[in-house]
């Protein structure tokens, strides 16, 4: 009996002592965002309700007491009393935060979230945005997350430092174990078994850098009530594993021409080595509930045809050995899994499939992040996907949206879809066991708005006026408006955050000469809305993030001006303008030259401080220049291939990668001359260093205003839909050539071939075969012997593309080409759709 009470009292203390620290970590939160504690304001914890988080506001005798039920729901009482007062906002571009002198007397408010816990990052946000943050922008970040809500967060860091304990465990050399490694920037992949060596070997060092870091992110998380999300062993490991373990089965990945190597789950080391991963982790860590293992990210699933029993039976086996794995280094732990396939790949992940791979697992044991919702109802158009597979077979699942890829700075996003597209999962029968919201963008630090509506979403379970919010937004973003941005907003709504491009980029933002259109929305409404946000600008210099917004926005402007005249540019040449691609080359390169310098002002939007975050991790200048080489990559080549990926409006990428490619494009174009731009690029890449100077504006509002103006006089027209790009004597030559042109992705259900079309010139053009590729795999090939010049034959090359195709990462077609005699031909090329 005493030892019980003993035993009563010891939790009771150690509870006591969490939430004391926990209310201080809340304090702390609360003073960084608000400049000082304020100290009208009192704090204290209550329960949740039906195990969702709650927090209430009540102002008394001229003081605000907040009660929540956790660190974060804290946190968001706070936020959400700011916001309801107009009284600021936390952003990545910068805090704005006056507590109120006098306060709103017997003000009160309970504000219950709708969902358990709310998600937030997707795997590949660790390679387009976060990989080489550190502690200061991590405590920024986690003050940003509870702030806003968020108590799921991906928690990855130091993943392979863990993992090459493990395979030391099993006998691998540190070679072997470098050597499989790649830079820091890409490793979201190579857990997923997509790719591997890219960048590699990763230095040794980098694990001990990121050890430590985790330990500062997962003990603040904790103490703010997060329950983070770590990895675990998702059967992906080096090809040396063979030396030790020579009769073990081990399958070769693909995925965008890259390749990884995965151990079969019919071997116990399967299991064992799952075990290990969570024993290792946890000996360092300490206990986690959640463990992420992805294992067939856009590839194919490697096991036998649907509608086979042993494809099923061995999913089934699939599943039960990682889950085995897991539970055997803790078992209470909880398996997750991230559902990106389940909409993107439903030839591969139809019903049955997914039903196979978690019938072994307990229903409490697995959650499924339904990551894309907003890519099932505006992109595939496919259903939702719990309608589709009825409420997940009844385990924990979390809906979730994808509002950037790649982290692209275009802005782009339905705002109403995101306000209330979630009320649609919460009152459906097949809700299931639905126990969280949250948001899984590839990268962030961009389009503000759409992650603020989506974390307000979070915890509303009714319907949400866009048009109000929008007015509340714009007051507690930049402490007042004016009437002329109910018009920009308006705007807005009906271009950039009216419609939803999964990868909004300009043209020039691609390798010159590959595609023939932009998918940034810079329609007359963008048009119209950027500029009332120029007569608005000169009555809000005094808020800095209206500064942030308006450069942003400029840069959008002046971007959907430079791909005008890179469309019309391309045109000239066509058709023998020489002297107006000359006049307008120049009016493309001043405005690029001027979109740069206004973003050299803005706090994100800058390669200086992608470079920064990546060399501080370095404690050589090898180590600095290794690192520096990683970051750029990641932001252009990628590998190659999945070049122009991640396209950043970056000051800096802009002046020292986008203009000097155009440069290098639009000499050849005007002397006829060949041109490497992959050997440029690679150059630039391994290369290079650091950012060219540059002063910035004194005054950048008024410089934006100005580029407004000036970038006014460059027409805008909508280039044919079907021209994809052209040729001239420069993508040519009397010898077999490949040439390459890019094909939206959201095309290939309707895409019927590819038309050749002579213009102009001596010379006619043969085409002996066209290859159409997405995501690295030959998706269709059609060899024909044909001719475009004055005589048309076979020009016309028509595709059956197989049924469920896709292509996210990158999807073109690859033209074998020659001219007769010299390179003298110029044509236009088109794609054909289903009507």
């Amino acid at each position: 009996m005493l030892r019980i009470f003993l035993l009563s009292v010891i939790l009771a203390s150690s509870s006591c002592l969490y939430a004391q620290n926990s209310i201080g970590e809340v304090r702390e939160v609360i003073r960084r965002f608000a400049g000082e504690f304020p100290a009208k304001l009192k704090l204290s914890f209550i329960d949740k309700e039906n195990n969702c988080d709650v927090f209430e506001t009540k102002v008394r005798n001229g003081r605000l007491e907040i009660r929540g039920s956790s660190g974060v729901a804290l946190c968001r009482g706070f936020y959400d009393f700011i916001k309801s007062n107009h009284a600021g906002i936390s952003a990545w571009s910068g805090n704005r935060c006056i507590f109120p002198a006098s306060l709103p007397e017997n003000m009160e408010k309970r504000v219950v979230s709708p969902f358990p816990r709310h998600y937030y990052y997707n795997v590949v946000t660790y390679g387009y945005t976060l990989p080489y943050w550190d502690w200061q922008r991590w405590e920024e970040e986690i003050d940003w997350m509870a702030l806003h809500g968020v108590d799921m967060p991906l928690a990855l860091v130091a993943n392979e430092a863990i993992t090459a304990r493990v395979w030391k465990r099993l006998g691998l050399t540190e070679e072997e174990i470098q050597s499989y490694f790649v830079g820091p920037a890409h490793l979201p992949w190579m857990r997923m078994g997509n790719i591997s060596q890219i960048d590699g070997p990763m230095p040794v060092e980098w694990h001990s850098d990121q050890v430590e870091l985790q330990h500062k992110i997962l003990k603040r998380m904790k103490l703010l009530g997060m329950k983070p999300i770590c990895p675990a062993f998702a059967g992906f490991v080096p090809l040396a594993l063979k030396r030790l373990y020579p009769d073990v089965k081990i399958i070769e990945t693909t995925w965008a021409g890259f390749h990884n190597w995965m151990l079969s789950p019919e071997e116990e080391l399967f299991t064992r080595i799952g075990q290990l991963f969570i024993e290792e982790w946890e000996k360092e860590f300490g206990k986690n509930d959640f463990y992420l293992a992805d294992s067939f990210n856009e590839m194919d699933v490697p096991f036998p045809p649907i509608g086979t029993k042993e494809r099923y039976d061995m999913l089934a086996f699939y599943g039960e050995q990682v889950y085995k794995g897991i539970k055997a280094g803790n078992p209470d732990a909880v398996w997750v899994m991230q559902g990106w396939m389940f909409g993107y790949q439903r030839d591969i992940w139809d019903y049955e499939t997914l039903q196979a791979l978690v019938s072994k697992v307990p229903d409490d044991k697995m959650m499924l992040l339904d990551l894309a919702a907003d890519y099932n109802k505006n992109v595939w158009g496919n259903g939702m996907n719990w309608e589709f597979y009825k409420g997940f077979f009844n385990k924990l699942w979390v809906y979730s949206v994808i509002p950037n890829m790649g982290g692209k700075t275009g802005a782009t996003g339905i705002l109403s879809f995101y306000a209330n597209g979630h009320l649609e999962a919460l009152n459906s029968p097949n809700r299931g066991r639905l126990f969280g919201f949250g948001m899984a963008p590839e990268g962030t630090e961009n389009n503000e708005v759409v992650y603020e509506m989506i974390c307000d979403a979070g915890w509303s379970s009714s319907e949400i006026d866009v048009k109000q919010w929008l007015k509340d937004y714009s007051l507690c973003r930049y402490g007042k408006t004016c009437p002329e941005m109910d018009e920009v907003w308006e705007g807005l709504c009906k271009s950039v955050y009216g419609t939803f491009t999964d990868h909004p980029r300009f043209l020039w933002q691609l390798r010159p000469g590959r595609s023939g259109k932009g998918t940034v929305n810079t329609d007359s409404n963008f048009y119209r809305a950027v500029e009332k946000m120029a007569e608005c600008a000169p009555k809000m210099t005094e808020s800095p993030l209206f500064k942030a917004d308006f450069l942003e926005m400029t840069a959008f402007y002046l971007g959907g001006k430079m791909e005008a005249l890179a469309s019309a540019i391309g045109k000239s040449y066509l058709y023998g303008n020489t002297a107006d691609a000359l006049k307008m080359q120049q009016q493309f390169e001043e405005l690029g030259e001027g979109l740069d310098s206004l973003l050299e002002s803005h706090p994100v939007y800058r390669l200086q401080r992608w470079i920064d975050f990546a060399r501080k991790h370095g404690d050589t200048e090898k180590l600095k220049d290794y690192y520096e080489m990683n970051a750029r990559r990641i932001v252009t080549i990628w590998g190659p291939p999945v070049s122009d990926y991640a396209c950043k409006l970056w000051s800096g990428l802009i002046r020292d990668y986008y203009l000097p490619r155009w440069r290098e494009y639009f000499r050849c174009k005007e002397t006829g001359s060949k041109y490497d731009l992959a050997s440029w690029e690679s150059d630039w890449v391994t290369q290079k260093k650091g950012v060219s100077p540059m002063t910035p504006y004194a005054d950048p509002v008024e410089a934006a205003i100005r580029w407004i103006q000036k970038a006014k006089e460059v027409e805008t027209f909508k280039e044919e839909e079907t021209v994809i790009g052209y040729w001239t004597p420069s993508d040519v030559s009397t010898t077999w050539k490949d040439v390459i042109y890019n094909i939206p992705a959201e095309k290939l259900p309707v895409l019927r071939g590819i038309l050749f079309e002579y213009v102009r010139g001596a010379r006619k053009l043969d085409i002996s075969e066209v290859t159409l590729v997405a995501d690295g795999k030959e998706v269709c090939k059609v060899v024909q012997n044909g001719t475009t010049g004055d005589v048309n034959r076979d020009n016309f090359f028509y595709f059956q593309i197989p049924e469920g195709a896709t292509g996210n990462n990158e999807c073109y077609i690859r033209a074998r080409v020659q001219s007769d005699g010299d390179a003298d031909s110029y044509g236009e090329v088109r794609i054909i759709l289903a009507r």
